[in-house]
């Protein structure tokens, strides 16, 4: 892990009081490990950048699952007018999201590249609307088809603003980024951490009630076993590995050698996050408990028992992770 991670004390993310007192099984399962893991190559300052990022992640995410999509929308509101002018003083009665972006974006816009603050922005105001999007199904008890789901949880997932900043040390032309290859290649990034963040978290969040997961829409949808739906997802999500290396192969040479390892570096970043979600999926707590590792290896896991206060969708049962 990188010092800057491992000593993270500084930036919007230190105003946070979001997070516990940190202890050994606490740090390994905090966002500056996965920043660590997706953004191994960037110095101490853009490192930084990425640690706050992961962290309003969650706190955001965490906060509105509390929230109607009425409130929702009311704090997307604040933290896309702070996006947009961090250097503005924020109201002192509105909340602290709203010092909290600013704070983070005053704070990027000195390490990150024009382009790249541009896309980001665009994806960040995407993700959030996503967010409200999914307060409304909450409120209104809605639950999606698999084709709608994913449609909502591209964009909820919070991969795109991410990926935004892989382009930070990167002034990409439009028309590069914007190239059918790396297109599709997010797409496909976009959809294979969908669908492992999915398929990890889901025995967690049955337990919860917590639907927004496609392993339960297809076990309701398509009235398939846990086991039946757990296959299903990994064999489209091994489709799309199998898409991503066809599209990665065939990538043809840009303007300049110069932009072409421009390109390189920006798809091995993407690559790379995928596994880097993936690692830190079984290395911390917050998934897997302790067991992470064993489940890595073997497998197999043991169905948590469903709150009694939700509906049973599933038996109890021992499945494997495909």
């Amino acid at each position: 892990m990188l010092p800057v991670a491992s000593n993270h004390n500084g930036g919007a993310a230190n105003s946070m009081s979001f997070h516990p007192k940190p202890n050994a099984r606490s740090i390994s399962a905090t966002p500056v490990f996965l920043a660590s893991l997706a953004y191994p190559m960037v110095n101490h300052a853009r490192c930084r950048v990425v640690c706050d990022l992961l962290y309003i992640f969650g706190m955001f995410d965490d906060c509105s699952d509390a929230m109607d999509a009425k409130t929702v929308q009311k704090w997307v509101d604040i933290i896309m007018h702070a996006l947009r002018n961090p250097h503005l003083p924020r109201p002192s009665e509105e909340p602290i999201i709203g010092e909290i972006i600013r704070s983070f974006w005053s704070n990027a816009i000195g390490v990150v590249s024009a382009t790249a603050q541009k896309h980001f922005i665009d994806e960040f105001e995407l993700y959030t609307q996503a967010v409200v999007d999914q307060a409304r199904d909450r409120d209104q008890f809605v639950f999606r088809n698999v084709e709608s789901y994913m449609v909502l949880r591209r964009n909820n997932l919070g991969a795109k603003p991410a990926f935004a900043l892989l382009e930070m040390e990167m002034d990409m032309p439009q028309d590069i980024f914007e190239h059918s290859a790396l297109v599709k290649l997010r797409q496909l990034s976009v959809d294979m951490i969908c669908l492992a963040n999915d398929l990890y978290s889901f025995n967690v969040e049955q337990s919860k009630g917590d639907d927004h997961n496609i392993v339960t829409l297809m076990i309701l949808h398509e009235k398939l076993s846990v086991q039946e739906a757990i296959d299903r997802v990994s064999t489209i999500h091994d489709d799309l590995a199998a898409q991503f290396l066809e599209v990665f192969r065939s990538l043809p040479s840009f303007e300049s050698p110069a932009v072409d390892s421009m390109v390189q570096r920006y798809v091995d970043g993407l690559g790379n996050w995928i596994r880097a979600n993936d690692c830190w999926s079984f290395e911390t707590w917050r998934y897997f408990r302790d067991d992470g590792l064993r489940v890595q290896k073997e497998r197999s896991l043991d169905l948590l028992p469903r709150d009694k206060s939700f509906i049973a969708i599933m038996p109890s049962a021992t499945v494997e992770v495909a």
